[in-house]
């Protein structure tokens, strides 16, 4: 089976609208979202629609969750923050109740799908090395992990001490709405689990308006300046 995976969409509609466009073009079998829907941008209710319209898969983020706990709301920076109450005023209560519905983990076709990291879902620990990654590498069974959360692309490969022989995985694809790797383009990935393939695509869209929304929208100016630099 291919899928198309994304994450850390959010609330950019411009973004979403063209990598979806481009999955189209790959012929995959279903897409899989690994969370944070809403947040930082200027069009939640959008952003939320279409993904409930168009992908098959999907677990909660950290922003998503922050609509509704406080203790995750009191993790997230001042930034952050702003944005998700911005959002909250501007989401309908059957988007807000399918954003609360989602569940923190699924499996699908072998391959774990997890926002933050695998050992505790609902912790929001990130994964930016490979020392942080050996970490977690016990905590799934599946040979594929699929992770966000950071923005970062990056695939970890490794083995738990008591298996040696077997390697496992995990995948971050990135993020759709808010790249962090100073490319600010889109970026989404496939997954084959056939061939035990992953591929990383990073696609144009126009940030200048979603940066523009951002900051009409009252919310800080650092949420939309960003965009252009991909940081």
């Amino acid at each position: 089976m291919k899928y198309a995976v994304i994450s850390d969409i959010h609330s950019n509609i411009e973004a979403l609208v063209m990598v979806l466009k481009e999955i189209g073009r790959k012929h995959v079998d279903d897409i899989m979202c690994l969370g944070d829907i809403v947040g930082y941008g200027a069009n939640p209710d959008e952003v939320v629609e279409l993904v409930r319209r168009e992908v098959k898969y999907v677990v909660r983020g950290n922003h998503d969750d922050a609509l509704f706990s406080d203790e995750t709301f009191s993790m997230i920076n001042s930034y952050a923050k702003a944005a998700v109450t911005y959002n909250s005023g501007l989401l309908s209560d059957g988007n807000k109740e399918w954003l609360r519905s989602l569940p923190l983990t699924q499996k699908i076709d072998k391959v774990l799908m997890v926002h933050a990291c695998p050992s505790e879902p609902n912790a929001w620990k990130y994964i930016f090395t490979q020392a942080e990654a050996e970490l977690e590498l016990s905590a799934f069974e599946e040979r594929i992990c699929l992770i966000g959360h950071t923005h970062v692309p990056a695939i970890f490969k490794g083995s738990t001490p008591s298996e040696r022989r077997k390697i496992r995985e995990l995948i971050n694809v990135g993020s759709v709405g808010q790249p962090r790797d100073g490319d600010n383009r889109a970026s989404f990935g496939i997954i084959d689990t056939k061939n035990s393939t992953c591929t990383n695509f990073r696609i144009e869209y126009d940030y200048r308006t979603a940066a523009d929304k951002i900051i009409a929208a009252g919310l800080p100016q650092f949420l939309g300046e960003r965009l252009y630099k991909g940081r």
